[in-house]
């Protein structure tokens, strides 16, 4: 098992975002106004234009695709992969206003969540940069489920605001990590029979890594998801959110972990197992949806 390595600053979090607040204002309002079906076609030149004039997030993309498809990536291939991401962003707006009618969506592994609702007990969703994690609320709200989401606010704080002008009750199913009492605000939750969710792909901040291999290589994962899951004694559930195609999306949930039922002694080495799971988890995924994956950055070598 690979060591605990610490990461400085991970690659992702120091790129300057492209966002501007006028054009994602503009996208909501487009979406909104036209509908799903029609604001959809002012995709596709969204996804021709990152294609072309994104070349570092193309580069990424076409390493990312040859891992994944075992095969050199192709144009199609790029802009495919773009405008996945293109259509999953959209369908936040969607999401977001409780418009689930509008997409079609099949659930896999429903009856872990369930059987952990009738104990009263909160969960840890574990997903990754992969598909739409907001595509959640669907099963959240049918075994009410109160599920807020951990990141770092500063993070894309752009797209953040524009998404909390969607909807307002956004702003309070949010849990900013780095904070003195984020710890205990994630307990507290817990007890309550809350969820919390937590992208487990990223390094944050400070965060420690370890090396795992994922498609085929070794690539860094943060260790601090399951160092929280294990402190606060919480099962932890791997989730993606798959996008199909059309209006199509099939949710996945699969107990990695319940880090209440093992013994101090052993945590240590049973984090390092959960976090292997996950990243078989994950990458079985990539590999049964490629489409899906939205790290547009050198992955594997995002240490510096």
């Amino acid at each position: 098992m690979t060591p605990p390595t610490q990461v400085a600053s991970a690659e992702w979090a120091t790129r300057p975002e492209r966002s501007s607040m006028a054009v994602l204002r503009f996208m909501v309002w487009l979406s909104l106004f036209l509908g799903r079906r029609l604001s959809r076609v002012v995709l596709y030149p969204i996804a021709a234009y990152f294609v072309v004039f994104a070349p570092k997030a193309k580069r990424a993309s076409q390493a990312y695709l040859r891992r994944a498809l075992g095969r050199t990536a192709r144009l199609p291939d790029g802009f495919r992969h773009v405008l996945t991401f293109a259509s999953v962003v959209h369908d936040r707006v969607y999401w977001l206003r409780g418009r689930h009618d509008l997409f079609e969506i099949e659930v896999i592994g429903e009856s872990h969540l369930a059987a952990l609702r009738q104990q009263g007990r909160g969960m840890v969703f574990a997903g990754g940069h992969f598909g739409s994690f907001e595509a959640l609320r669907v099963v959240g709200e049918r075994h009410g489920i109160d599920t807020r989401m951990l990141m770092f606010p500063d993070n894309a704080r752009k797209v953040t605001a524009a998404l909390t002008s969607i909807n307002p009750a956004l702003a309070n199913s949010v849990i900013g990590l780095g904070r003195p009492d984020s710890v205990l605000r994630v307990r507290d939750h817990l007890q309550n029979g809350g969820s919390v969710g937590i992208l487990a792909d990223r390094m944050l901040g400070e965060d420690k890594s370890r090396d795992i291999p994922f498609l085929g290589e070794p690539a860094p994962f943060p260790v601090g998801p399951w160092r929280l899951a294990a402190m606060l004694a919480a099962p932890v559930v791997f989730m993606a959110g798959c996008y199909l195609g059309g209006n199509r999306y099939q949710l996945v949930f699969e107990p990695i972990i319940d880090f209440a039922q093992v013994p101090a002694e052993k945590r240590a080495s049973a984090m390092q197992e959960a976090q292997d799971r996950f990243v078989e988890l994950l990458e079985s995924r990539c590999r049964q949806a490629p489409w899906n994956w939205f790290n547009f950055y050198d992955f594997w070598h995002a240490q510096t």
